[in-house]
Formats: structure tokens, sequence, C-alpha cells
């Protein structure tokens, strides 16, 4: 059972169902890997979301990655990515597996820039973030290109278009300026 707990800040729009949108994502992410039965596990599986903003974004940026900068999404696994198999098997009743932290200043204007609405990013940077939470990365073009795909074809289930489709060829590069 995949649960998701979200703590949404003042300066998220109000009318908008964020746990709902970051439920969606994050199944939508899990449907597109390996890790798909996590979703159907009789343990609860939880996914942490924390809509915030630039400045808490760049004091974690700071302290985890060394980067004393704001970037739009940062993912926190709790499980490490070897051992994710192997949670199928749990009889704990919990499984938490990570926590993903949004910065809404970032995210705002990075939408805005794509001319996209700030929840279709913000579903596409949950995605993301799922991704990395289950192991995934893009430090190498590979790594990149793996992840897109798999962003795109998730995105591609909740009816939101190519996020890197203004690409000519090959990887986009990270989501943002920071390499999230």
């Amino acid at each position: 059972m995949l649960e998701i707990v979200t703590d949404t800040g003042e300066a998220w729009p109000s009318g908008i169902d964020w746990t709902r949108l970051g439920e969606k994502a994050v199944r939508a992410a899990l449907e597109q890997t390996p890790q798909a039965g996590l979703i159907a596990l009789p343990a609860c599986v939880e996914v942490s979301i924390k809509l915030s903003d630039d400045a808490e974004v760049q004091k974690l940026n700071a302290a985890f990655r060394g980067k004393d900068k704001p970037t739009n999404v940062l993912s926190f696994p709790m499980v490490q990515a070897d051992l994710i198999e192997a949670m199928a098997n749990t009889d704990d009743g919990e499984i938490l597996l990570g926590d993903i932290i949004l910065a809404q200043e970032t995210c705002a204007r990075e939408a805005d820039e794509r001319g996209i609405s700030l929840a279709d990013h913000a579903t596409h940077l949950i995605v993301h973030g799922t991704l990395h939470l289950i192991g995934h990365d893009h430090e190498n073009e590979v790594e990149a290109e793996t992840m897109e795909a798999l962003e795109i074809a998730a995105l591609e289930t909740l009816g939101l278009p190519d996020p890197y489709g203004d690409r000519e060829h090959g990887h986009a590069g990270p989501i943002d300026e920071t390499g999230t």
C-alpha cells in the first residue's frame, strides 16, 4: 500500500490537491520501474513530500550536497537502492522510502519559463524525485537517458508532455542548473 504524506508550505497555491497530485506522480514513477511491486505490498510504503521554499531548500542543498543555492527538488532516500527489492519480503508493516522536497520560488520560476503550470512542473519534479528515491541518477549519459525515459513514460501516463521534448538529440542535461 502506497502512502504519500504531504506537507504544503504557505507559498504553494491552495486550490490544488497537492497530496493527490503527489500520489499520482509517485505511483506513475514507480509503475515504470521494476520496483512497481512496492505499490501493492501489504506493508505501508511511505513517501514524504514537502512543498517548501527556496530558503529551506538552499540550506538543505548546502548541508547535504555542498551547493549553497536553491534547487527545484531534493530527494532523500531512506532505503539503499540495492536493498529495495528485498523490501518486497518485509513484514515490518512500514517502509519509509524517502523524502522529496520542492522549492516553490524555483519551481514557479521554471514553470513560468517553460510556459507550463506549477502543478504540471511539480508533478514532473515529484516523478524525478521518486526515481532518485529508488536509486536512479543522472551522473552520466547512460544513467541520464535511462532516467529521462522513465520520467517521460510516467508523465505520459498522466497525460503530460515530454519535458525534454525541446532538445534535438541526446540527453537534455539535468532538469535545472543545479543538477538535481
